[in-house]
């Protein structure tokens, strides 16, 4: 999708006034997590000390969910997801309870069936539903469940996020969402969830995706590109109105966006805590010190070399200038 500018001196006083809202961004896990590969996704068990994440090679054709544990201020060499690993998984994102975890997958949702598939602007790949697993009594988890209904109808559903009564949210591509993809909730409903319905974030030109909710549903963080985004897709963040309704989304300033893609944003579970996918790396300048062939492998394999990692940022002074401070 082709994004909107805004003329650069618009751009340069939107950072200037945006500058103080999230503090400087941190690699996360760096070398363990946020690797030479494509790392997105992360979601924490209510403890904070079990992460889930995807990782995936450069083209994202074949996407798994991994788990890591911490161990004092370091974290585990992540291991596949009991659930994952055989078909394209993604996009994991526990509920703030920790007994139910979404995720995207191609699966089929009768065994036997041929794998999902999608289809937009005459190219074909991978399709995804959302499926979720639960806690079961031994601490591990159940069985893959797909969630049948309307809200799985169409055959590109991602990102889900869920808040504490159970409303789901993700972005997808309906026939509501105009040329790319917006955001939805399906409410819960008993055992399952009423039909989904488009947020009213704006023009729906603008592509959203990857929702990222706050538990009690006060605010809402996603990426996308509201005519300001510096990159590729930006981060945003939209309140709710007294009156129910979602105010004009605010583009987050600080470290948290740049000129590369970020995106995947999720909520942490301190308060203020963000974790958001990005492309960023490290500048190059020419000429550099000449490479040998073990420091050229070393750069290409890095976290910095221009792959999606995740990345760990404060927005608890953005929350607070809206009358959130727990």
């Amino acid at each position: 999708m082709l994004f909107n500018r805004l003329g650069s001196a618009l751009l340069i006083a939107l950072a200037l006034t945006a500058a103080s809202a999230a503090s400087a961004g941190e690699l996360f896990g760096s070398g363990v997590v946020s690797t030479g590969l494509q790392e997105t996704s992360a979601t924490f068990t209510p403890d904070g000390n079990t992460l889930y994440f995807m990782r995936s090679d450069f083209s994202e054709s074949d996407t798994t969910i991994l788990e890591s544990h911490r161990h004092g201020t370091t974290w585990s060499t992540p291991q596949v997801a009991s659930f994952s690993g055989e078909w394209h998984d993604s996009e994991p994102a526990l509920s703030p309870d920790g007994k139910r975890l979404f995720f995207v997958s191609n699966r089929p949702v009768k065994p036997g069936d041929a794998p999902l598939l999608a289809e937009m602007g005459g190219q074909h790949f991978s399709g995804a539903n959302l499926w979720y697993v639960e806690r079961q009594k031994d601490g591990s988890w159940g069985a893959p469940v797909h969630i049948d209904g309307e809200l799985n109808r169409v055959p590109m559903v991602y990102n889900p996020s869920v808040a504490k009564n159970g409303n789901l949210y993700f972005s997808a591509h309906r026939e509501d969402a105009g040329n790319a993809y917006q955001i939805y909730v399906a409410k819960r409903r008993g055992d399952g969830f009423a039909a989904p319905e488009r947020l009213d974030l704006g023009d729906i030109k603008n592509n959203r995706m990857d929702p990222g909710i706050d538990p009690d549903e006060r605010y809402l963080v996603y990426a996308g590109d509201e005519g300001d985004s510096l990159g590729r897709a930006d981060i945003y963040i939209v309140f709710r109105q007294p009156d129910g309704h979602w105010g004009k989304p605010e583009h987050l300033g600080g470290d948290v966006n740049s000129a590369a893609l970020e995106n995947a944003p999720s909520l942490g579970r301190a308060f203020g805590e963000l974790y958001v996918s990005s492309s960023r790396r490290d500048e190059m300048h020419f000429p550099k010190p000449r490479d040998s062939y073990e420091s050229m492998q070393k750069t290409l394999n890095s976290p910095l070399n221009g792959s999606r990692n995740i990345w760990r940022f404060d927005i608890s002074d953005v929350l607070r200038q809206h009358g959130i401070d727990r």
